[in-house]
């Protein structure tokens, strides 16, 4: 009997020594993550918009007279000044001694589309040539009225375009609409951008970028480690190798960054990728990666 006691008991201790192992190994979990160390940096509040680009000087060239195209001077992307003349038209009208008739540009730039042939029949109502001044462009963009009052004259502004996607062309505000629009709660804005090598062309399609604010030295955060939403919003940061529940409150947002106003410090590490799995206290190993 006593025998048999004794194995029971060397049992139960066996049994109640393995789950203790299983449990303090639980314990012992590490979790990897990969954490960004809390750093401060310039963040600007960018309100992004599209809109079509024109040229700040633009003219439809007609004739004074009715005629004949006899000869053309000009072509598609020829420089013009002022009173040069675009082309040549043979008057039609009976009794006239024979001279022809210029058509003269009424703007300095480039031609840029000549829409007649020679032999063909034009009259004072047919637009003979398009002529541009593009040493700079417009580009105007209907901005809701809830941002208005952050929009100034001489604003900053930036615009990317297609034809050069990894480039972007400064530009300002430089005409604000006085009125609102009652249908689309919106007012028109111009945003002027120097194009001295032409390469804005106009018609393009432009994404603009207004900054309405800067931040200098933000606190800055990047968004996949925040949880919850508005005044709810969490992180999990690495104190002493083991991850610690916060709340913090955001400012601006400046493309994949927060700015963090409150709830963390600066130096202080976040975890960015892996948190789902984290818990108050948890063990945690981090790869620290600051893009």
């Amino acid at each position: 009997m006593r025998k048999f006691i004794l194995i029971l008991f060397l049992y139960s201790a066996f049994i109640c020594g393995c789950q203790a192992k299983e449990i303090n190994n639980m314990k012992q979990e590490v979790i990897p993550v990969k954490a960004m160390k809390l750093e401060a940096k310039e963040l600007n509040y960018i309100l992004e918009y599209a809109g079509d680009i024109k040229a700040t000087d633009e003219a439809y060239i007609y004739p004074k007279v009715s005629g004949k195209i006899i000869e053309k001077v000009k072509e598609d992307g020829s420089l013009i000044n002022k009173g040069d003349v675009i082309c040549y038209i043979d008057r039609d009208e009976v009794g006239l001694k024979f001279e022809k008739a210029p058509v003269e540009s009424t703007l300095t730039g480039v031609v840029g589309r000549v829409f007649v042939d020679i032999g063909e029949n034009v009259n004072t109502q047919t637009p003979v040539a398009f002529v541009v001044n593009d040493e700079k462009v417009k580009i105007t963009l209907d901005i809701p009225e809830k941002y208005m009052p952050r929009i100034s004259l001489s604003q900053e502004a930036k615009a990317k375009v297609d034809s050069w996607p990894n480039e972007e062309f400064p530009g300002v505000v430089t005409k604000i609409s006085p009125v609102i629009d009652l249908s689309t709660r919106s007012a028109p804005i111009e945003i002027t951008v120097d194009n001295p090598e032409g390469r804005l062309r106009s018609g393009m399609f432009a994404k603009v970028s207004i900054i309405l604010d800067k931040r200098l030295a933000a606190l800055a955060i990047l968004k996949e480690a925040t949880m919850g939403r508005d005044s709810n919003t969490y992180v999990f940061v690495i104190e002493n190798k083991k991850a610690a529940l916060r709340q913090i409150s955001l400012g601006i947002k400046d493309g994949p960054y927060y700015e963090v106003l409150s709830g963390l410090r600066e130096g202080e590490l976040v975890v960015i990728m892996g948190q789902q799995k984290l818990y108050e206290g948890a063990l945690v190993e981090a790869e620290v990666d600051n893009p």
